[in-house]
């Protein structure tokens, strides 16, 4: 039997080590699917609902594993739904691979069903490798530059296949001129700065007296060096959410996450700074930063359109974030001063009480904040951990204490909504035996991520250890709308927008055979997370939750306090549940009357 275009293309792609496709069937792509079907068991094809949520999964898939993530989807529509996901891959730089199909190349320009110009709409998202073949030999170059790029620049990639093509005879590139002949194989370089830049940023940093870290992704394989560093400097650490499973939380210098989901350490440390050691991030808000001037910086980052991008850094250092931190170690001077890092460690436990005394506050039924606080303790080790974007996103980075061995993610530059529970899919691919554990507004819930349930349902009984949890917190609102309208833009909520329906989700859970799980009890709490973490079984476990406690950021304007006060002025429909315990507690030093 003849190899196919189709047979050819799915060897290269299991010689490159590819053995996890996420996507969505079509007739775009049924010669790559036939083809598929006879590489056996040799690569695995999980069909989702949706095109979008294979895009998410290849993304998170490649955050998970360091290794390439892959997608396929039919041409048209399929291949346009594939968006969303792809600039989550591009916007958290990781390395992506689209697989589309295409009308017949006979058809193309002839206004044909489901002919889009996938190559320009491509061309934003995958800009670095977007090719159509339009040849059998051509399959061979496309597959090892696609992968080549997605893998060395850490981006996503398209590769685009004509219906009629997939199932022509395969034949290689002769050997003359206008042919390709490429091959298979791209190790990782190290790269490192020079030497004198290493002398540079050591001064800048052995001259600091009171040094501020703040890790990234990019920081996720330095754990030990960034310890070692910090111990060198006596600093403190704070984490940009895609940076939060750095380090581990219970290291008294660790200030927990920075930024509208930050902590009131992570806002100190970086106000009270005059020296700032910036590793693998590109935390977007600035004003969350030391003020300009008022600290020199030193930056790490492998991507140097990144450096000095958010704050004027002093020495900006281009390489490997464990690799550079180990050269730069024996450079650093121990310094004994620890008045400073003795500053941060009791600020940190002064915020853990604080948030321990926020999460157990009275609310209508459940506190939104102690979802994640009894959760926190309970976690299994070597856990994953997923979460949406919205307010469920403020409580995962503020209460959940990472500890070694665990990860967590979540779309990060494009912070979407949806991307939890596919994300979570793709944790559990990657890692069968690990507990995952997915954190989703009911916004995030409807919007898309209740399908996905049913891609669990259909694929959890393959897997070594079947706790996979995803909590959904039920409070009717898009919450975090809801306050940037009251708190950013002093407006009260409008209901039109921000209501949302009641759904039964611990319901939709049992109807589709897996376990349920409802709590609108405070006192539940805790219980119904250790039932669902001895469950032999996925389960969805839904939270009433208040949507009037708020998920404001640590530090608090006058100007955002005004606009709180203008809103109520205005008269919001929750008027009277605002005024709450909560509510008191984050507003109370810029309320009138506050302490």
């Amino acid at each position: 039997m003849a190899t196919t275009v189709g047979d050819f293309f799915w060897k290269r792609m299991h010689q490159w080590g590819v053995r996890t496709v996420f996507g969505y069937p079509g007739d775009g792509i049924n010669g790559l699917l036939g083809a598929l079907q006879r590489v056996g068991d040799d690569i695995d094809f999980i069909q989702v609902r949706h095109e979008e949520m294979a895009a998410f999964m290849a993304s998170a898939y490649a955050k998970f594993t360091g290794e390439l993530g892959v997608c396929m989807a039919t041409s048209g529509p399929g291949a346009s739904h594939l968006l969303t996901g792809l600039y989550d891959a591009r916007m958290d730089h990781m390395p992506v691979m689209a697989i589309t199909g295409q009308q017949a190349r006979a058809a193309l320009g002839g206004h044909y069903q489901q002919e889009l110009d996938l190559k320009t709409m491509f061309k934003d998202v995958a800009g670095a490798f977007v090719e159509q073949a339009s040849t059998p030999p051509q399959t061979r170059h496309l597959v090892d530059r696609a992968i080549r790029t997605a893998l060395g620049e850490r981006k996503p990639v398209a590769v685009i296949f004509p219906n009629d093509l997939q199932e022509m005879d395969y034949e290689e590139p002769p050997r003359k001129h206008g042919t390709v002949h490429s091959g298979v194989g791209c190790s990782a370089p190290k790269i490192m700065p020079y030497e004198d830049d290493l002398q540079r940023a050591a001064a800048v940093l052995n001259e600091g007296k009171k040094v501020a870290i703040l890790v990234g992704a990019g920081a996720l394989r330095a754990t030990d060096e960034v310890i070692a560093v910090a111990e060198k400097l006596k600093a403190g650490v704070a984490k940009a959410l895609l940076g939060k499973g750095v380090l581990p939380d219970d290291l008294p210098w660790v200030t927990g996450s920075i930024g509208l989901l930050g902590t009131k350490p992570s806002w100190d440390l970086m106000t009270g700074c005059d020296t700032l050691l910036m590793i693998g991030s590109g935390f977007p808000y600035s004003e969350f930063m030391p003020k300009e001037g008022n600290a020199r910086g030193v930056q790490i980052d492998i991507k140097p359109d990144m450096l000095s991008l958010r704050y004027p850094m002093e020495v900006n250092l281009v390489g490997d974030a464990s690799e550079t931190l180990k050269a730069l170690l024996p450079l650093l001077q121990q310094k004994t001063d620890t008045s400073w890092r003795d500053g941060i460690e009791k600020g940190v436990s002064q915020w853990w009480e604080l948030m321990k005394d926020r999460a157990m506050a009275s609310a209508s039924p459940v506190n939104p904040q102690r979802v994640t606080w009894e959760l926190s303790p309970r976690l299994p080790e070597r856990a994953i951990i997923t979460s949406d974007s919205g307010s469920c996103a403020n409580w995962f980075a503020r209460d959940i204490k990472i500890r070694r061995g665990m990860m967590c993610s979540l779309s990060g530059g494009l912070a979407s909504m949806g991307a939890a529970v596919p994300y979570a899919i793709a944790a559990k691919m990657a890692h069968p035996d690990r507990p995952v554990i997915a954190l989703v507004g009911d916004g995030a819930m409807q919007m898309n991520n209740m399908a996905e349930l049913i891609t669990v349902a259909k694929y959890w009984k393959r897997w070594v250890n079947p706790k996979w949890i995803v909590c959904v917190w039920n409070n009717e609102d898009l919450n975090q709308v809801t306050w940037e309208q009251r708190v950013m833009n002093g407006n009260p909520k409008f209901e039109a927008s921000q209501d949302l329906p009641n759904v039964p989700y611990h319901k939709f859970a049992e109807l589709i055979g897996l376990k349920g799980i409802y709590v609108d009890d405070p006192a539940r709490v805790g219980p119904a997370w250790d039932e669902a973490l001895a469950a032999d079984a996925p389960v969805v476990l839904e939270v009433k939750t208040d949507p009037n406690v708020p998920p404001l950021p640590p530090h608090i304007t006058l100007e955002q306090a005004r606009k709180f006060t203008s809103m109520l002025i205005k008269g919001d429909p929750d008027e009277r549940s605002l005024l709450g315990e909560t509510t008191r507690q984050v507003l109370s030093k810029v309320l009138p009357g506050g302490s």
